[in-house]
């Protein structure tokens, strides 16, 4: 039999469109539900045949029954802590994160008021370790602040996982037309809606990554802050370094104003010192004259 003519194709494609959008728009349930048509009816037909036995066809029924999906949960979480050394207590966050399994995703550290340092970091920890590593990290000084959070994805999950499985259906729908066109408007027709189509699985595919890595790893947003006063806190209790530094600079001090006083004295003291001089050589003149004098 030869290729199918383009009218036909042309149906099929929109058939195939519309049953896409249908899909797409429908939940999970619907989605397997239109999937699974022909094997449902084949099953219907043979419990038909097994009739008879309806109470062992409900205990296999249950038999079968899936189990429940697992919960996938993300969670997040920010700490504020006050430590001694913001340097020290971030390279201790970096090693507990990458003991349990996770990773540092950012970290930045930063001077404040150019005496403390202050630090951030985002860790990323697997679930298991979560609830182990905050744990840790709120005892790593003064806790300050802590916010945590945890959002139920599980259906958003089994949704995604159930529209990529009915998209992959529909491409693989789309390349088996291809395979059957003979003429090359058919073909680039079916090319446009495959590349449409395979364009919308890879964002599901996306969507998936993305809920995987968050509900795998838990994220942590942790602040270190060093105290404001950690200078200042010996300024209470002083002891003898402190009462010889504070003597001296009052010794320094009255030396200063010593030298400030002189330097201002020193004028007025240059002109006392010249008249006394001169006045102790005019002194000594009378008194050679006058022994002179009384010599005759």
């Amino acid at each position: 039999m030869r290729a199918a003519p383009a009218a036909v194709l042309l149906a099929a494609v929109l058939a195939l469109s519309g049953c896409g959008a249908a899909s797409d728009a429908s939940d999970s349930r619907a989605d397997r539900g239109g999937a699974a048509e022909p094997q449902q009816q084949a099953d219907a037909a043979a419990g038909k045949a097994e009739e008879p036995s309806a109470g062992s066809a409900r205990t296999g029924q249950q038999r079968e029954n899936p189990k429940p999906a697992a919960a996938h949960v993300i969670r997040t979480a920010s700490l504020s802590v006050e430590v001694r050394n913001a340097s020290k207590a971030a390279a201790n966050a970096r090693a507990a994160a990458q003991d349990a399994g996770g990773l540092v995703e950012k970290e930045t550290t930063e001077r404040v008021d150019g005496t403390r340092e202050s630090s951030n970091l985002v860790l990323r920890v697997p679930q298991e370790a979560y609830d182990e590593v905050l744990r840790e990290l709120s005892g790593a000084g003064k806790l300050l602040s802590r916010t945590s959070a945890a959002k139920d994805v599980t259906d958003q999950v089994v949704d995604v996982d159930s529209r990529i499985a009915t998209q992959r259906a529909s491409v693989a729908r789309v390349r088996a037309l291809m395979d059957r066109a003979g003429k090359l408007a058919d073909v680039v027709t079916l090319e446009g809606e495959l590349s449409s189509r395979q364009s919308a699985l890879e964002s599901l595919l996306a969507q998936q990554a993305s809920l995987k890595d968050r509900t795998t790893l838990a994220t942590i947003t942790l602040e270190l802050v060093e105290p404001e006063a950690a200078a200042e806190a010996g300024d209470d209790d002083p002891g003898f370094p402190d009462a010889v530094a504070g003597g001296w600079h009052a010794f320094v001090t009255m030396l200063r104003w010593l030298a400030m006083a002189v330097g201002a004295a020193a004028p007025f003291l240059a002109v006392a010192a010249v008249l006394a001089a001169l006045w102790r050589l005019s002194y000594r003149r009378r008194g050679a004259k006058r022994g002179a004098a009384e010599g005759e």
